[in-house]
């Protein structure tokens, strides 16, 4: 009888152990640091977060360790930003997903655009974050599936996280349309070191002019004959700035301005990536008020 019963118990401990896999999936991981600020501020203390991308990373090419792609497939939840963006990174979610994790593609969710350059014409852009109205839609999304699949989570916790979160992107839309309202129209011309405003330009009525990078990725690079037609466009727009990634040298971009043959302001923006604490751009809300503040003083009249 005794050796039955044992018998029994490891029978129901290997059919436990066969049917855990998706119990012992825990926290969430989020690709972008853009979007695991944005995902901490939803969740809280109702789950661990853990970011892959590092403070003043490029999102197209950081890289992760083993021990990080492992995190991933054994994560509750992944969050990532997709429509090709984490192009380092990409065929780790995918194998994370063929194992059966859930992942969301923040990207897919908020009616994403296209390019409209001709080198990138028809490709999704997956810079969402300059329109603070993409991003109220993200935040909702992000909420929905972190209630749906961490098993355990205090829902109640995230719902009044996420009304507060939201209720900070609200302001910080408002503030921006304010703000933005300062310059001109005739002067809502962009130049950018390459394209990651479109969102912006479609929601506060920008011109984009053009970038140095003529790519939505910044793997790619400007040939002479490139930079000699965005020349000969800055100096027919009558563009008074450029605007440059700051986490990245901004020579393309002042090589630009002495092709240009006019005086043209080279002036840094938090583009593609937080940085850290103090850096001047540590969370979303943070970076895009910087990020306003700089293409006023660059676009605004005198």
């Amino acid at each position: 009888m005794k050796r039955l019963l044992a018998l029994a118990c490891a029978l129901l401990l290997v059919l436990a152990g066969c049917g855990s896999g998706h119990g012992q999936r825990n926290g969430i991981v989020v690709t972008t640091n853009i979007l695991g600020d944005i995902t901490r501020n939803i969740v809280g203390d109702a789950a661990p977060v853990t970011v892959l991308m590092k403070p003043n990373a490029d999102p197209h090419s950081f890289a992760i360790s083993a021990q990080e792609a492992a995190r991933l497939e054994s994560a509750a939840l992944i969050v990532y930003n997709g429509l090709g963006l984490e192009e380092g990174v990409l065929r780790h979610v995918r194998a994370a997903e063929q194992a059966d994790v859930p992942a969301l593609s923040v990207g897919d969710q908020i009616d994403p655009i296209s390019y409209t350059t001709e080198d990138a014409a028809g490709k999704p852009d997956p810079h969402f974050w300059t329109d603070p109205k993409r991003v109220r839609k993200a935040v909702e999304v992000i909420s929905e599936r972190v209630i749906e699949h961490v098993d355990g989570i205090d829902a109640d916790a995230v719902r009044a996280n996420t009304a507060r979160y939201l209720g900070e992107i609200d302001k910080l839309d408002s503030w921006t349309g304010e703000r933005f309202a300062a310059i001109p129209a005739q002067r809502r011309k962009l130049v950018t070191n390459h394209h990651v405003f479109g969102y912006l330009a479609q929601r506060f009525d920008f011109q984009l002019v053009g970038a140095v990078i003529p790519s939505g990725t910044t793997l790619a690079s400007p040939s002479a004959s490139d930079l000699a037609a965005l020349a000969e466009a800055v100096r027919a727009a009558g563009v008074g700035a450029i605007f440059a990634d700051s986490s990245q040298p901004d020579r393309l971009a002042r090589v630009l301005a002495e092709q240009a043959g006019v005086h043209v302001k080279v002036i840094p923006l938090y583009s593609e990536s937080l940085t850290a604490a103090g850096g001047g751009a540590a969370t979303y809300l943070e970076m895009t008020r910087a990020n306003t503040e700089a293409i006023v003083r660059g676009l605004a009249d005198d």
